[in-house]
């Protein structure tokens, strides 16, 4: 058995499926986003409840949505009866995650969902099942066959749901105006949110750390500056402070293969003019990305006045662990 080409084939399937479910996505999508919008303004909340497969995927689902802003829950249709549907009130959205919408459990939950003041979206591949004529919008996620070799265990079917839960949240987001600043609040831990609630002049090297020369300068004074700062870079400064360029390691490497009497020679003529920078005050998560757009490996930070106060080093990222 050829395992490589059986996997790439159920891969394809399910990436064929989510083609299919793509192209006819519609009217009712745009409406299920509409409606959940206007729950979150009013600060009602998400339901997410589904059985089986169906229940694992409404989890992911709704975490993406909280981690986007978009308050959700989980309802277990088990113990929705038994006290759990306490956590449904009027003004709330339910999505419904069921492929056949026959579920049974689902279905014996479904008058007392109805008994409250909510919106009930169906996630389903039967817009013609009984969940969806009982909802206020179905969101197809039909898919011709499943993955599985027997046609019979979730895969094409439950990627689909996946597939669409992500594209709810992630219009939604955009919709509601959600902001990168908003997002570093709900991700405080690990790279991405040091990342995007650190500033460039939290980390950026000052001071002593700072290696600068005058613009008449001559190489070898930039290495001394560089190396009493311990930095693979010196900012080259105009007569009135203003940025001139920036000399790195790099240069002199460079420069000094093709003549290694370049230290006595003007940095000035050596050095990068107009190079990359950024605001002391913008996020961390901004260097980042200018660092990466540019392939760089040191990036200039400027006060308002456009002033050289910093540096930023793709090393030190690494070091404090932002990237």
């Amino acid at each position: 058995m050829d395992h490589v080409s059986h996997g790439r084939r159920v891969i394809e399937m399910e990436a064929t499926a989510l083609q299919q479910i793509a192209a006819r996505l519609g009217e009712s999508f745009a409406e299920a986003v509409g409606m959940l919008k206007d729950v979150l303004d009013r600060r009602g909340k998400i339901v997410v409840v589904g059985i089986g497969k169906s229940g694992n995927i409404g989890h992911k689902i709704a975490a993406t949505l909280n981690s986007t802003g978009s308050t959700a829950v989980v309802l277990n249709s088990q113990n929705a009866l038994h006290g759990d549907l306490g956590i449904l009130s009027d003004g709330d959205a339910v999505i419904a995650l069921s492929y056949s919408g026959e579920t049974a459990e689902l279905l014996d939950l479904l008058p007392h969902i109805k008994r409250f003041d909510v919106k009930l979206i169906a996630m389903c591949g039967r817009p013609d099942s009984t969940l969806s004529q009982h909802s206020t919008v179905t969101l197809d996620t039909s898919v011709e066959r499943e993955a599985c070799p027997l046609n019979l265990a979730p895969t094409s079917s439950s990627t689909a749901m996946l597939v669409m839960g992500d594209a709810l949240a992630m219009v939604l987001l955009e919709a509601r105006g959600f902001t990168e600043e908003e997002f570093a609040r709900f991700h405080p831990g690990g790279a991405l949110g040091r990342a995007l609630l650190t500033r460039v002049s939290d980390i950026m090297r000052a001071g002593d750390g700072l290696a600068t020369v005058a613009e008449g300068a001559t190489v070898h004074d930039a290495l001394v500056a560089m190396t009493d700062a311990r930095s693979g870079a010196c900012v080259v400064l105009k007569p009135d402070g203003a940025l001139a360029g920036i000399f790195t390691h790099g240069d002199f490497a460079r420069s000094y293969q093709q003549d290694a009497g370049v230290g006595g020679k003007p940095v000035a003529d050596l050095m990068t003019r107009n190079p990359i920078s950024v605001s002391g005050d913008a996020l961390a998560a901004e260097a980042v990305k200018t660092i990466g757009a540019h392939r760089i490996d040191d990036v200039v930070v400027l006060d308002s006045a456009g002033k050289p106060v910093g540096l930023i080093d793709t090393q030190d990222l690494a070091r404090l662990k932002i990237v």
